[in-house]
């Protein structure tokens, strides 16, 4: 009887080790496929992990990679249930937050991911996306003050932050405050003196302070450095139509079209060239 009971346990054991190994297995043969990028090989083998050991605390981390392959699969319900089911079992994990948020971005559901970014800053109150983004929901929502306020705990963080300069100018230009906004992009120039988009929203910003002649010559040297920016071209037909250079911004239109912006985007301003 003893012998029996020895031997059930080592049996006992081995099964419990053989299942280890198998769900280790699985998860670097998902590593192995998602670097491949051979998601529906990758998603089966999660599949087969969490079914094997439902219970195992690296579960969340598996949950929260289905999630991400079925967003690049444009499977989105799916991928929400993932990162769900990944924050029940370790709700205050950033990374699985921030791709939540992510998600939810780009499914226009800007409150639900300012709530997942605002408690990624709960847990890291320095985590920069989450700073980042929630600053843009909150420029996007209006809520200036919040928005600047997120800006500036960044900027102290990282006081060259590309992201953060420029979302800051954008948002003194949306709070009228262009003189302001000129200054911080007239400073990230000094830096970067041919970055095209930088150029393209000074121009812009330019144009609010009626300074066309300024703009003009920004929006050139934007369009010299990157003849892809097609909002340099759009503002740029624009302010020759001011100006009643309607040749010269029908050019500007048309190339725009080739670029991808469509015709009935732009027909009233093409109507105005004739």
């Amino acid at each position: 009887m003893k012998r029996l009971f020895i031997v059930f346990v080592c049996l006992t054991m081995w099964m419990v080790a053989a299942s280890a190994q198998s769900y280790d297995a699985l998860c670097e043969r998902a590593a192995t496929a998602i670097g491949q990028d051979s998601l529906l090989l990758a998603e089966e083998y999660i599949k087969q992990a969490l079914k094997l050991d439902p219970a195992n605390e690296r579960n969340a981390m598996l949950f929260s990679n289905l999630g991400t392959i079925q967003r690049r699969q444009r499977r989105y319900d799916e991928a929400l249930q993932s990162y769900s089911f990944a924050l029940n079992a370790q709700p205050n994990a950033v990374p699985i937050l921030l791709s939540r948020a992510t998600l939810y971005m780009e499914l226009g559901k800007d409150d639900l991911a300012r709530v997942d970014y605002s408690q990624a800053l709960d847990v890291e109150p320095t985590n920069i996306e989450a700073l980042l983004m929630r600053a843009y929901i909150y420029m996007q929502q209006r809520n200036y003050p919040f928005a600047r306020a997120d800006y500036q705990r960044l900027l102290k963080l990282d006081a060259k932050h590309y992201n953060a300069r420029l979302g800051l100018a954008t948002l003194c230009q949306r709070e009228k405050k262009p003189e302001e906004a000129l200054n911080v992009l007239n400073e990230m120039l000094e830096e970067s003196p041919s970055d095209a988009l930088l150029l393209t929203a000074r121009a812009g910003v330019e144009q609010d302070l009626n300074r066309t002649d300024a703009a003009l010559v920004d929006l050139d040297e934007a369009i010299r450095l990157d003849a892809t920016r097609v909002e340099a071209y759009l503002m740029r037909g624009q302010l020759y139509l001011t100006q009643k250079k309607k040749v010269q911004a029908k050019q500007d239109f048309e190339q725009a079209m080739k670029l991808g912006v469509p015709y009935s985007e732009l027909r009233d301003l093409l109507k105005q060239c004739n």
